[in-house]
Protein backbone atom coordinates (compact mmCIF):
# COMPACT_ATOMS: atom_id res chain seq x y z
CA UNK A 1 0.00 0.00 0.00
CA UNK A 2 2.83 2.56 0.81
CA UNK A 3 4.68 1.83 -2.23
CA UNK A 4 1.37 2.30 -4.54
CA UNK A 5 1.03 5.87 -2.57
CA UNK A 6 4.69 6.89 -2.94
CA UNK A 7 4.21 5.60 -7.01
CA UNK A 8 1.13 7.87 -7.20
CA UNK A 9 2.51 11.25 -6.21
CA UNK A 10 5.79 10.41 -8.29
CA UNK A 11 3.43 9.83 -11.28
CA UNK A 12 1.68 12.96 -10.18
CA UNK A 13 4.76 14.99 -9.66
CA UNK A 14 6.41 14.42 -13.27
CA UNK A 15 3.33 14.64 -15.07
CA UNK A 16 2.48 18.23 -13.37
CA UNK A 17 5.49 19.22 -13.75
CA UNK A 18 6.07 18.71 -17.33
CA UNK A 19 2.50 20.33 -17.87
CA UNK A 20 3.32 23.74 -15.65
CA UNK A 21 6.10 23.79 -17.82
CA UNK A 22 4.19 23.25 -20.99
CA UNK A 23 1.71 25.67 -20.09
CA UNK A 24 4.35 28.47 -18.78
CA UNK A 25 5.71 28.40 -22.66
CA UNK A 26 2.10 28.32 -24.38
CA UNK A 27 0.68 31.57 -22.21
CA UNK A 28 4.22 33.30 -23.27
CA UNK A 29 3.57 32.63 -27.04
CA UNK A 30 0.05 33.05 -27.21
CA UNK A 31 -0.52 36.47 -25.04
CA UNK A 32 2.40 37.88 -27.18
CA UNK A 33 1.06 36.53 -30.91
CA UNK A 34 -2.54 37.75 -29.16
CA UNK A 35 -1.20 41.54 -28.64
CA UNK A 36 1.16 41.94 -31.65
CA UNK A 37 -1.51 40.31 -34.03
CA UNK A 38 -4.52 41.92 -32.69
CA UNK A 39 -6.74 39.18 -31.69
CA UNK A 40 -8.74 39.30 -28.67
CA UNK A 41 -9.57 35.41 -29.19
CA UNK A 42 -6.07 34.32 -28.74
CA UNK A 43 -5.43 36.75 -25.47
CA UNK A 44 -8.01 34.92 -24.02
CA UNK A 45 -6.95 31.54 -24.76
CA UNK A 46 -3.66 32.95 -23.33
CA UNK A 47 -5.78 33.85 -19.78
CA UNK A 48 -6.93 29.95 -20.15
CA UNK A 49 -3.56 28.63 -20.50
CA UNK A 50 -2.21 30.92 -17.62
CA UNK A 51 -5.38 29.40 -15.68
CA UNK A 52 -3.67 25.64 -16.11
CA UNK A 53 -0.62 26.39 -14.53
CA UNK A 54 -2.47 27.31 -11.06
CA UNK A 55 -4.94 24.30 -11.52
CA UNK A 56 -1.69 22.10 -12.06
CA UNK A 57 -0.22 23.40 -9.19
CA UNK A 58 -3.96 23.08 -6.88
CA UNK A 59 -3.95 19.33 -8.43
CA UNK A 60 -0.46 18.33 -7.34
CA UNK A 61 -1.21 19.73 -3.66
CA UNK A 62 -4.79 17.75 -3.88
CA UNK A 63 -2.77 14.39 -4.48
CA UNK A 64 -0.50 14.81 -1.75
CA UNK A 65 -2.73 15.36 1.24
CA UNK A 66 -4.98 12.54 -0.16
CA UNK A 67 -1.92 10.16 -0.46
CA UNK A 68 -1.44 10.66 3.31
CA UNK A 69 -1.47 7.42 6.02
CA UNK A 70 -5.01 7.34 7.70
CA UNK A 71 -4.56 9.61 11.04
CA UNK A 72 -6.81 9.83 14.47
CA UNK A 73 -8.43 12.64 13.33
CA UNK A 74 -9.35 10.81 9.56
CA UNK A 75 -9.29 7.32 10.39
CA UNK A 76 -11.18 6.85 7.00
CA UNK A 77 -7.93 8.42 5.18
CA UNK A 78 -7.85 11.58 3.25
CA UNK A 79 -8.54 10.26 -0.44
CA UNK A 80 -11.79 12.50 -0.54
CA UNK A 81 -9.62 15.55 -0.44
CA UNK A 82 -9.47 14.93 -4.38
CA UNK A 83 -13.04 15.47 -4.84
CA UNK A 84 -12.64 18.87 -3.56
CA UNK A 85 -9.79 19.68 -5.83
CA UNK A 86 -11.79 18.85 -8.48
CA UNK A 87 -14.40 21.38 -7.20
CA UNK A 88 -12.07 24.07 -6.81
CA UNK A 89 -10.93 23.36 -10.60
CA UNK A 90 -14.69 22.89 -11.41
CA UNK A 91 -15.51 26.61 -9.92
CA UNK A 92 -11.71 27.90 -11.49
CA UNK A 93 -12.97 26.71 -15.35
CA UNK A 94 -16.34 28.22 -14.71
CA UNK A 95 -14.55 31.54 -13.39
CA UNK A 96 -12.44 31.34 -16.57
CA UNK A 97 -14.84 30.90 -18.91
CA UNK A 98 -17.20 33.52 -17.42
CA UNK A 99 -14.70 35.78 -18.07
CA UNK A 100 -13.83 35.19 -21.50
CA UNK A 101 -17.41 35.52 -22.30
CA UNK A 102 -17.34 38.83 -20.72
CA UNK A 103 -14.25 40.07 -22.88
CA UNK A 104 -16.16 38.70 -25.99
CA UNK A 105 -19.58 40.65 -25.26
CA UNK A 106 -17.27 43.77 -24.40
CA UNK A 107 -15.47 43.97 -27.73
CA UNK A 108 -19.06 43.20 -29.86
CA UNK A 109 -20.13 46.15 -27.90
CA UNK A 110 -17.79 48.53 -28.29
CA UNK A 111 -16.82 47.64 -31.87
CA UNK A 112 -12.94 46.77 -30.59
CA UNK A 113 -12.84 43.75 -33.56
CA UNK A 114 -13.54 46.52 -36.49
CA UNK A 115 -10.42 48.15 -35.56
CA UNK A 116 -8.07 45.23 -34.62
CA UNK A 117 -8.21 42.77 -37.19
CA UNK A 118 -6.23 39.36 -36.42
CA UNK A 119 -2.62 38.76 -38.39
CA UNK A 120 -1.60 35.16 -39.34
CA UNK A 121 0.77 34.88 -36.29
CA UNK A 122 -2.08 34.17 -34.41
CA UNK A 123 -3.02 31.78 -36.60
CA UNK A 124 -0.37 29.90 -36.69
CA UNK A 125 -0.55 30.21 -32.91
CA UNK A 126 -3.74 28.80 -32.72
CA UNK A 127 -2.96 25.70 -34.67
CA UNK A 128 -0.03 24.90 -32.69
CA UNK A 129 -2.07 25.49 -29.30
CA UNK A 130 -4.68 22.70 -30.38
CA UNK A 131 -2.07 20.09 -31.26
CA UNK A 132 -0.02 20.34 -27.60
CA UNK A 133 -2.79 20.79 -25.70
CA UNK A 134 -4.15 17.85 -27.18
CA UNK A 135 -1.06 15.76 -26.56
CA UNK A 136 -1.45 17.04 -23.03
CA UNK A 137 -4.65 15.98 -22.42
CA UNK A 138 -3.71 12.69 -23.59
CA UNK A 139 -0.41 12.97 -21.60
CA UNK A 140 -2.61 13.64 -18.24
CA UNK A 141 -5.38 11.44 -18.77
CA UNK A 142 -2.82 8.26 -18.97
CA UNK A 143 -1.11 9.63 -15.33
CA UNK A 144 -4.80 9.95 -14.41
CA UNK A 145 -5.97 6.55 -15.27
CA UNK A 146 -2.63 5.11 -13.98
CA UNK A 147 -3.26 6.12 -10.49
CA UNK A 148 -7.04 6.49 -10.48
CA UNK A 149 -6.74 10.39 -9.71
CA UNK A 150 -10.05 12.39 -10.16
CA UNK A 151 -7.86 15.62 -9.74
CA UNK A 152 -5.24 14.74 -12.40
CA UNK A 153 -8.31 13.88 -14.53
CA UNK A 154 -10.03 16.94 -13.85
CA UNK A 155 -6.69 18.91 -14.83
CA UNK A 156 -6.76 16.77 -17.94
CA UNK A 157 -9.99 17.92 -19.26
CA UNK A 158 -8.35 21.41 -18.48
CA UNK A 159 -5.92 20.37 -21.11
CA UNK A 160 -8.84 19.81 -23.38
CA UNK A 161 -11.11 22.95 -22.98
CA UNK A 162 -7.66 24.66 -23.54
CA UNK A 163 -7.55 22.64 -26.87
CA UNK A 164 -11.25 23.68 -27.52
CA UNK A 165 -10.38 27.26 -26.69
CA UNK A 166 -7.81 27.26 -29.33
CA UNK A 167 -10.02 25.71 -31.96
CA UNK A 168 -12.40 28.26 -31.24
CA UNK A 169 -9.79 30.88 -31.69
CA UNK A 170 -8.85 29.46 -34.57
CA UNK A 171 -12.16 29.64 -36.50
CA UNK A 172 -12.37 33.40 -35.26
CA UNK A 173 -8.96 34.72 -36.31
CA UNK A 174 -9.86 32.97 -39.63
CA UNK A 175 -13.04 34.16 -40.05
CA UNK A 176 -11.68 37.91 -39.52
CA UNK A 177 -8.63 37.56 -41.69
CA UNK A 178 -11.34 36.39 -44.28
CA UNK A 179 -13.42 39.92 -43.97
CA UNK A 180 -15.65 38.74 -40.73
CA UNK A 181 -14.26 40.45 -37.60
CA UNK A 182 -16.50 39.87 -35.76
CA UNK A 183 -15.94 36.13 -35.69
CA UNK A 184 -12.51 36.87 -32.98
CA UNK A 185 -15.29 38.37 -30.64
CA UNK A 186 -17.80 35.55 -31.10
CA UNK A 187 -15.35 32.67 -30.78
CA UNK A 188 -14.44 34.05 -27.36
CA UNK A 189 -18.32 33.43 -26.38
CA UNK A 190 -18.08 29.59 -28.03
CA UNK A 191 -14.94 29.29 -25.89
CA UNK A 192 -16.54 30.56 -22.78
CA UNK A 193 -19.56 27.62 -23.57
CA UNK A 194 -17.10 25.27 -24.18
CA UNK A 195 -15.17 26.04 -20.75
CA UNK A 196 -19.07 26.20 -18.28
CA UNK A 197 -19.32 22.49 -20.30
CA UNK A 198 -16.46 21.17 -18.95
CA UNK A 199 -17.14 22.35 -15.46
CA UNK A 200 -20.01 21.69 -14.97
CA UNK A 201 -19.55 17.66 -15.86
CA UNK A 202 -16.00 17.99 -13.53
CA UNK A 203 -18.42 19.49 -10.68
CA UNK A 204 -21.33 16.61 -10.77
CA UNK A 205 -18.28 13.87 -10.90
CA UNK A 206 -16.96 14.95 -7.52
CA UNK A 207 -20.25 15.81 -5.65
CA UNK A 208 -21.00 12.33 -6.66
CA UNK A 209 -18.64 10.92 -5.74
CA UNK A 210 -18.52 13.10 -2.17
CA UNK A 211 -21.92 11.76 -1.61
CA UNK A 212 -20.93 8.15 -0.88
CA UNK A 213 -22.09 7.29 -4.55
CA UNK A 214 -22.23 3.47 -5.46
CA UNK A 215 -19.82 1.75 -7.87
CA UNK A 216 -21.13 1.47 -11.44
CA UNK A 217 -23.26 -1.78 -11.71
CA UNK A 218 -20.31 -3.82 -13.68
CA UNK A 219 -17.93 -3.92 -10.79
CA UNK A 220 -21.07 -4.90 -8.67
CA UNK A 221 -21.78 -7.65 -10.64
CA UNK A 222 -18.33 -8.53 -11.07
CA UNK A 223 -17.63 -8.38 -7.21
CA UNK A 224 -20.67 -10.66 -6.74
CA UNK A 225 -19.21 -13.23 -9.12
CA UNK A 226 -16.39 -13.26 -7.38
CA UNK A 227 -17.83 -13.73 -3.74
CA UNK A 228 -19.88 -16.36 -5.00
CA UNK A 229 -17.17 -18.92 -6.54
CA UNK A 230 -15.71 -18.64 -2.82
CA UNK A 231 -16.01 -21.83 -1.27
CA UNK A 232 -18.54 -22.42 1.23
CA UNK A 233 -20.77 -19.39 0.91
CA UNK A 234 -24.08 -20.59 -0.25
CA UNK A 235 -25.54 -17.09 -1.16
CA UNK A 236 -24.90 -13.50 -1.71
CA UNK A 237 -27.44 -12.03 0.60
CA UNK A 238 -26.03 -8.32 0.33
CA UNK A 239 -23.57 -6.16 -1.21
CA UNK A 240 -23.18 -2.40 -0.95
CA UNK A 241 -20.50 -0.28 -2.27
CA UNK A 242 -19.53 3.62 -1.61
CA UNK A 243 -17.01 5.16 -3.44
CA UNK A 244 -14.65 7.38 -1.55
CA UNK A 245 -12.42 9.73 -3.22
CA UNK A 246 -10.89 7.57 -5.48
CA UNK A 247 -11.12 4.27 -3.29
CA UNK A 248 -14.05 1.82 -2.74
CA UNK A 249 -15.23 1.00 0.37
CA UNK A 250 -17.58 -2.28 0.28
CA UNK A 251 -20.06 -4.10 2.52
CA UNK A 252 -21.01 -7.71 2.30
CA UNK A 253 -23.25 -10.31 3.19
CA UNK A 254 -23.24 -14.25 2.76
CA UNK A 255 -25.31 -16.96 3.96
CA UNK A 256 -22.48 -20.39 5.10
CA UNK A 257 -24.11 -23.42 6.64
CA UNK A 258 -25.64 -22.75 9.77
CA UNK A 259 -24.17 -25.79 11.24
CA UNK A 260 -19.95 -24.61 10.99
CA UNK A 261 -17.83 -24.00 13.70
CA UNK A 262 -17.39 -20.19 14.46
CA UNK A 263 -13.43 -20.52 13.08
CA UNK A 264 -14.93 -22.24 10.29
CA UNK A 265 -17.51 -19.66 9.07
CA UNK A 266 -14.60 -17.06 9.83
CA UNK A 267 -12.61 -18.73 7.44
CA UNK A 268 -14.61 -18.38 4.52
CA UNK A 269 -15.72 -14.46 5.86
CA UNK A 270 -11.77 -14.36 5.41
CA UNK A 271 -11.51 -15.43 1.73
CA UNK A 272 -14.23 -13.66 0.93
CA UNK A 273 -12.16 -10.35 2.47
CA UNK A 274 -8.94 -10.92 0.50
CA UNK A 275 -10.36 -12.27 -3.00
CA UNK A 276 -12.19 -8.91 -3.53
CA UNK A 277 -9.04 -7.17 -1.85
CA UNK A 278 -6.95 -9.20 -4.18
CA UNK A 279 -8.95 -8.58 -7.38
CA UNK A 280 -10.42 -4.95 -7.11
CA UNK A 281 -7.15 -2.99 -6.26
CA UNK A 282 -9.26 0.26 -5.68
CA UNK A 283 -10.86 -1.39 -2.83
CA UNK A 284 -9.55 -0.10 0.66
CA UNK A 285 -11.99 -1.69 2.83
CA UNK A 286 -14.17 -4.64 2.75
CA UNK A 287 -16.43 -5.96 5.75
CA UNK A 288 -17.82 -8.79 5.37
CA UNK A 289 -20.57 -10.36 7.86
CA UNK A 290 -21.79 -14.24 7.55
CA UNK A 291 -25.26 -14.84 8.38
CA UNK A 292 -26.45 -18.80 8.99
CA UNK A 293 -27.72 -20.33 5.61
Amino acid sequence: MEKRKTNTVKIAITVSIVTIIINVFLFVGKLLAGIFAHSSAMVSDAVHSASDVFSTVVVLIGIKVASKDSDKGHPYGHERFECVVAILLAVLLAGVGITLGVFGVQDMVSGNYQINVPELPALITAIISIIIKEGMYWYTRYGAKKINSDALMADAWHHRSDALSSIGAFVGILGAMLGAPILDSIASLVICLLILKVAVDIFRGAVGKMVDKSCDETTVQKMSEVIKSVDGVRCLDEIKTRVFGNKIYVEIEVAVDGQLRLIEAHEIAETVHDEIELQFPDVKHCMVHVNPD
